[in-house]
């Protein structure tokens, strides 16, 4: 099966997945992440794109983000794969690949879906048991979203930033949401579209990517493209 084009759209927050090859370790100490968290800011920085959410899992990464210009994702992965691939490789004395050979991505709706899928990101840790609550995992953007430190990298979502008028209560009231559970809707939702690389969002904000992509892939799975002109 042909593999489907990019998402080549800037402005618009996309959600990212990168897994380790056959699901193998990336992460092997604490040195491991941060190296990986630094390099992200630095190749975020120089190919124009916002990072909102984050968390580094030990065998795959989850991204939030926002290209600014095109193909900036694309660019961005490029570099920080490669980069990561050699620390690891010379670090740890082995050769060969570390990822899969292409991450996954999505464009998600920012007005409906955007926070949702920050918590789903920054949930990781608890749905694999490693940790209680969000706060306890160090690698995750919830530090910054609900606690305020200070992690450069981290831009602050346009939802995010509607919560409230102040840096306090726009976290308080991020805090607040993870007190509600996903309903199963929303969480099938998320996987279905961040697994098969559609659209996440409603009918309407799809139907604007669809006339945004002049139909050039599908968006959603087993739906029938409009023709426009």
């Amino acid at each position: 099966m042909p593999r489907k084009p990019r998402f080549r759209l800037p402005g618009l927050v996309q959600h990212i997945i990168q897994r380790g090859n056959n699901r193998q370790v990336c992460f092997f100490t604490q040195k491991d992440y941060t190296v990986y968290l630094d390099r992200l800011r630095h190749y975020a920085h120089q190919h124009h794109v916002s990072i909102h959410a984050f968390v580094l899992m030990t065998n795959h990464v989850h991204l939030l983000a926002t290209p600014q210009v095109e193909n900036s994702i694309s660019l961005l992965m490029q570099d920080l794969g490669r980069y990561y691939v050699q620390y690891v490789n010379k670090n740890y004395a082995r050769t060969g690949t570390l990822w899969e050979g292409r991450y996954k991505s999505t464009i998600v709706d920012t007005d409906q879906y955007s926070l949702a899928v920050s918590r789903y990101i920054e949930l990781n840790p608890v749905r694999a048991g490693m940790v209680d609550h969000p706060a306890a995992y160090p690698w995750s953007s919830f530090q910054a979203n609900a606690l305020g430190k200070n992690i450069e990298l981290w831009q602050p979502l346009p939802a995010y930033l509607s919560l409230a008028n102040t840096p306090s209560g726009r976290q308080k009231s991020y805090r607040e949401l993870f007190a509600k559970p996903f309903s199963d809707k929303t969480l099938a939702e998320i996987r279905l579209a961040s697994q098969g690389e559609w659209v996440l969002g409603s009918e309407h904000f799809k139907q604007q990517i669809s006339i945004q992509l002049s139909n050039r892939r599908p968006i959603s799975p087993s739906r029938k493209q409009p023709i426009h002109g």
